[in-house]
């Protein structure tokens, strides 16, 4: 496997993402001491993700956003409880990656069934197309033996972006016009981010033919 990594060039705020990492680091710590599975809290945030997707459809949108934030929670929760206590697994690893898929789908299904007599619908559809490529690009990538954690657009982002429009837009009553805002943001960013890790395993692929023939 090919060992080269690369910093990745992220939307979040640096200082917001090490302040949430060691507030989730405190959280991870306490799981640990409740002998909490890894894969039990992957389960619980795609059961969050499920509830978010039922909160869009009943028209409470502020509920989905507390879901999401909650499904974004567990999700890095489980590698970091993983992490602890020594339960890292292929099977783990793979259990996880799934579960998030279908976490995802299910917001963006209840965002379709939201916005079913809108325009945006197709927006919707459109976004949650978007958000696999980012995540195929990866999974093809590193199955090719090259490390892709590099993009614009990555999990993180979409779990804050969307919770961020779900919790703020009810608030000001503006959801609808905030959501779609969000959604267009993520369907171009995450194509964006495609893009990135399809031409970084290009990049890759000319460096090792380089240092061979060298």
């Amino acid at each position: 496997m090919n060992s080269q990594t690369y910093e990745a060039v992220r939307i979040l705020p640096k200082k917001l993402m090490i302040f949430s990492d060691n507030t989730l680091n405190r959280v991870a710590s306490f799981i640990v001491s409740l002998k909490i599975s890894p894969n039990t809290l992957s389960t619980l945030a795609l059961f969050s993700g499920i509830g978010a997707g039922v909160f869009f459809f009943l028209k409470q949108p502020f509920w989905a956003g507390v879901s999401i934030v909650i499904c974004g929670a567990f999700d890095v929760l489980d590698g970091k409880v993983a992490a602890r206590t020594r339960q890292k697994s292929l099977f783990g690893a793979i259990l996880d990656s799934t579960l998030d898929r279908y976490s995802e789908f299910f917001i963006y299904f209840g965002l379709a069934l939201y916005f079913i007599n809108h325009w945006a619908l197709w927006l919707t559809f459109f976004t949650f197309f978007s958000s696999t490529m980012v995540s195929y690009t990866r999974a093809r990538a590193e199955g090719l033996g090259i490390n892709c954690k590099i993009g614009v657009m990555q999990r993180a982002e979409r779990i804050v972006l969307l919770s961020l429009g779900s919790l703020i837009g009810p608030l000001f009553k503006v959801f609808d016009p905030a959501i779609i805002g969000v959604l267009g943001t993520i369907a171009l960013a995450s194509n964006f981010t495609a893009l990135q890790r399809i031409f970084h395993v290009k990049k890759v692929e000319k460096q090792n033919k380089l240092g061979k023939a060298t």
